[in-house]
């Protein structure tokens, strides 16, 4: 059975676990290479099934564990082209390391079609994944983004399960601590996206088939998993959606994330 995991989220580290049932891949290696292994294995899962990483940018919260992991293990890693070249300037890779465009690369990874869609952030080739398994079930993550622009959209609809960006909470935001020029930055187009930016999408998901939701990348200093949580169920009730009934929606913590089965 197919299965997900958020294990680390949020501005200090991300990395997602995606299996089929029988091969498995990473999406980002935010964090170290020890964390990530203890990780799987207080999951019983197993690393040497891991057949890929995907990356979906070169900020350090998302690659930051990836030199090491590639170090212990010989892992293909996947990008776009921009962020390979991130990863190349880096150092980030050995010299048995192997790395492939995803845009050019087939789209059949083994027992799952992997889609790569572009995002809006202020990281050249950014974007998320979708996987299709073979039971035509799919599931995706899509974070670190600005807005959702129609190709997101058009690429996360009817998605079983979803990994979505849930940031911040406007007002928390504009009066907390952070200089005006990094607010700025995250309340644009190319920032992170708001919890009711978030909120505002998931009733044409959940109308289309999305049934797990979980609430990724919160921000530790502006926002809190309960306001996140509350913003995002207090819209889909308003479009008439019951929760736990129609759909189930979780938090992701900063470490420690549930296993979902899709």
């Amino acid at each position: 059975m197919a299965k997900m995991s958020v294990m680390f989220s949020g501005s200090r580290g991300n990395c997602t676990y995606i299996s089929s049932g029988k091969d498995a891949v990473l999406v980002d290696v935010g964090v170290s290479a020890k964390q990530i292994l203890m990780a799987l294995e207080q999951r019983m899962l197993e690393p040497s099934l891991i057949r890929g990483i995907f990356i979906t940018h070169s900020h350090s919260d998302h690659i930051s564990g990836l030199r090491v992991l590639l170090k212990k293990h010989n892992i293909p890693v996947y990008a776009s082209e921009e962020t390979l070249q991130c990863l190349i300037a880096e150092e980030v890779f050995n010299s048995k390391s192997k790395y492939y465009n995803i845009e050019a690369s087939p789209e059949l990874f083994m027992d799952m079609n992997v889609e790569f869609f572009r995002t809006s952030h202020d990281c050249e080739g950014s974007g998320g994944y979708v996987f299709t398994f073979l039971n035509g079930e799919k599931a995706a993550v899509c974070t670190d983004l600005g807005y959702v622009s129609d190709t997101v959209r058009n690429a996360i609809t009817g998605v079983k399960s979803l990994v979505i960006e849930s940031n911040h909470d406007v007002g928390m935001l504009q009066n907390g601590i952070y200089p005006f020029a990094t607010k700025q930055r995250i309340l644009s187009d190319k920032g992170h996206l708001s919890n009711v930016a978030c909120a505002n999408e998931l009733s044409g998901l959940v109308n289309n088939g999305t049934i797990n939701i979980i609430l990724a990348h919160l921000s530790r200093d502006n926002n809190t998993p309960e306001l996140a949580e509350v913003t995002s169920k207090s819209v889909l009730m308003e479009n008439g959606f019951k929760a736990d009934v129609d759909y189930s929606l979780s938090v992701a913590p900063p470490s420690g994330g549930k296993i979902i089965y899709i």
